[in-house]
């Protein structure tokens, strides 16, 4: 274990700025769920269903944000930041793609997307009219949180929140006034929620772009490196964020897979699963952050060359993990009561049993999710081996997770509680593969170039 004092603030440190940021950036989509719940349970769950559409967009922008991190963090280790504006530029590219291919698939094919996570003709009219304004934000997200991946690589993280708070602040000010109608402005409904998205979303990009033109330092971005990047980094960007990409977007995918199992139980089901994901999301943040704070120093260790501090960093951050996974699961259990106090009379009885039930599911989950998740998406990961995880995910996904879930919701017929363990048990056997994985220390892989193969325009 790391005894080091230092080593705990710079991790804290990371892990609550990051933790921080991740709040306010999932407290928006919370607090449509929230508001909209006390509108009306029908527009609650439509939203849910197009967050499905939000939650793979945003895995894919993490997976095109973390190839920048990984190389980003072992050339910032190495103290050589002059190859990761071209990295920048061509994490760019590759997310900007994605998002407007996402774009057009919800413009084509807006309720044929519904169709398959629900059968509630009703559920699907309010997503269909949530779906014609929030598409416009997707490229608009994408920029901005690649950016904020970009600056999170060398170590700036203050940035994130500042822009996570300032969305979330104006997010809930213009819900007040569209969803319901306030101080004479129409009420709007889901429309509401989906203008006030919009116009969060495009402030939050306005920040980054003045934080990176006059603030910025450390890696002096121009617009020119950003829009004409080296192309020779291509491969290096691609051989390091496949992998990523592949797993991010599986797992986005069988996120979208495991509401439509659910949203085909009934409507209970959506709305139940809908609020105890939300209140999951916001109460995991110090996991994600802790990932994330692990993948830069570990990253950064490896890219210094000094790997004889990585087993005593290893076994430190397992204990930390451990300690955040248990506070974070007993903080989703004692939450879960004030939670459907706040929705009052909107939900049904029998949506709020289940939501009671997958509350408690996932506060026993959340336990596996801290220690799995954060070695293998923050140890390995940042370590270099961007693989592992595709692998493993495929096979736990797509082989265990999603058959069994589908055959006892249709097949089977059991109640929709055991159907959500069953879509939620795999971030508690995962721990054992991750394990083999992260004592093996065959992640340990070096990414970036030779100092002297670099090749700048």
């Amino acid at each position: 274990m790391i005894r080091d004092k230092s080593f705990y603030r710079t991790f804290f440190s990371l892990a609550l700025a990051l933790a921080l940021q991740n709040l306010l950036t999932h407290g928006v989509n919370m607090m449509d769920t929230l508001m909209l719940g006390r509108y009306s349970q029908q527009a609650m769950s439509g939203v849910s269903l197009c967050n499905q559409i939000q939650f793979l967009l945003q895995m894919l922008v993490v997976g095109a944000g973390e190839g920048v991190v990984v190389l980003g963090s072992q050339y910032w280790g190495q103290d050589r930041l002059e190859p990761i504006p071209h990295i920048i530029g061509v994490a760019l590219r590759c997310g900007v793609a994605l998002a407007a291919a996402l774009f057009i698939a919800v413009s084509v094919f807006p309720m044929g997307i519904l169709r398959l996570l629900s059968s509630d003709e009703a559920v699907i009219a309010q997503g269909a009219a949530y779906f014609r304004i929030i598409r416009w934000t997707y490229i608009l997200f994408t920029v901005t949180n690649i950016l904020a991946a970009s600056l999170r690589s060398v170590g700036v993280v203050r940035i994130g929140y500042v822009i996570s708070f300032s969305t979330l602040c104006i997010n809930v000010g213009l819900n007040w006034l569209l969803i319901y109608g306030r101080l004479g402005f129409p009420e709007l409904g889901v429309r509401g929620a989906a203008v006030a998205t919009l116009v969060s979303r495009t402030v939050e990009l306005g920040i980054v772009a003045y934080y990176l033109k006059f603030r910025e330092k450390k890696l002096d971005l121009t617009g020119r490196k950003l829009a004409f990047p080296d192309k020779s980094y291509r491969g290096d960007y691609f051989r390091v964020c496949a992998p990523v990409l592949v797993n991010q977007a599986m797992w986005g995918v069988a996120q979208m897979v495991q509401t439509g199992i659910l949203g085909h139980l009934g409507g209970d089901a959506t709305a139940a699963n809908a609020l105890a994901v939300q209140l999951f999301q916001v109460l995991s943040v110090i996991c994600y952050g802790a990932a994330s704070a692990a993948a830069i120093l570990v990253g950064k260790t490896v890219g210094a060359g000094q790997r004889e501090r990585l087993r005593p960093l290893v076994n430190t951050l397992q204990a930390l993990f451990i300690a955040i996974g248990l506070a974070s699961g007993g903080a989703i259990l004692l939450a879960g009561r004030p939670l459907l106090a706040l929705m009052g009379g909107s939900l049904t009885g029998p949506a709020r049993a289940l939501a009671k039930q997958f509350i408690a599911i996932l506060a026993l989950c959340t336990v596996g999710t801290a220690y799995q998740m954060a070695c293998d998406n923050g140890i390995i990961r940042g370590g270099g081996d961007t693989a592992f995880s595709a692998r493993m995910n495929l096979i736990s996904m797509w082989l265990i997770v999603v058959p069994l879930a589908a055959m006892a919701a249709f097949w089977w017929k059991l109640p929709a509680a055991a159907v959500f363990f069953l879509l939620k048990w795999d971030q508690l056997y995962k721990i054992i593969p991750v394990a083999i994985r992260l004592h093996s220390f065959k992640w340990v892989r070096s990414v970036t170039r030779p100092n002297e193969n670099l090749n700048e325009n």
